[in-house]
């Protein structure tokens, strides 16, 4: 059997967790093939586990997200852990004030990001390096935009690269089908913008790749 929190702030996981052990065993209690103060016993002692995880070790706040999935079985009228298959994710709560700015920031920018999705890039192949990678240009709206290195890999390949314009991104490296249409799949990679990075990073990325076409 499986026990699974769901999502659930840190302040209220322990309720959580004794609540959906009873509910899972309840035909079990029913059955007498477990008694009450057994599955008590067995959700306190997990929960004081994950104490010791979520609050000593992750330092985690109440207002914080957990989930928690782990393994049991029952032996002899008492729950079993299997404590190998426990896993707990947990996610942090931003303040406010990170996130305010953000938000702030991205609205100042509605425009700006309206006319980078209307941008229209093309691809143009540049050439290869000694290896047999395959350089493209990447053109937005008619001025060069970037460049990306395609490593074919029978019907596959690994394509990365940089743009600089209409901001400044590096691609890192990821698989596509190499099959119909391969230009229009670079368009898709680029229009996914990757990461953004500095200019001078960028621009130093592009030439790296620029300079080892040799045909």
């Amino acid at each position: 059997m499986k026990l699974s929190s769901g999502y659930i702030i840190v302040g209220a996981y322990a309720d959580k967790i004794r609540r959906t052990l009873f509910a899972q065993l309840k035909d079990h209690i029913k059955n007498k093939e477990i008694d009450p103060k057994m599955v008590a016993k067995a959700s306190g002692e997990l929960n004081k586990l994950l104490y010791e995880i979520l609050v000593n070790k992750l330092k985690l706040d109440k207002g914080d997200v957990v989930r928690v999935m782990v393994e049991y079985e029952l032996v002899d009228g008492e729950v079993l852990w299997k404590l190998d298959t426990l896993k707990v994710e947990a996610f942090k709560r931003m303040p406010e004030e990170e996130i305010k700015p953000v938000v702030e920031d991205a609205i100042s920018r509605m425009e700006e990001l309206e006319e980078i999705e209307e941008m229209k890039f093309e691809i143009e192949k540049a050439g290869e390096t000694d290896l047999g990678d395959i350089v493209y240009f990447v053109k937005a709206d008619g001025e060069f935009a970037g460049v990306l290195m395609l490593t074919p890999l029978n019907g596959e390949g690994l394509v990365r690269g940089a743009l600089i314009k209409p901001n400044p991104v590096v691609i890192e490296k990821m698989k596509i089908d190499t099959g119909e249409d391969l230009k229009q799949v670079l368009v898709e990679v680029v229009e996914q913008k990757g990461r953004e990075i500095d200019e001078g990073t960028a621009e130093k990325i592009v030439n790296e790749i620029k300079e080892l076409i040799v045909k």
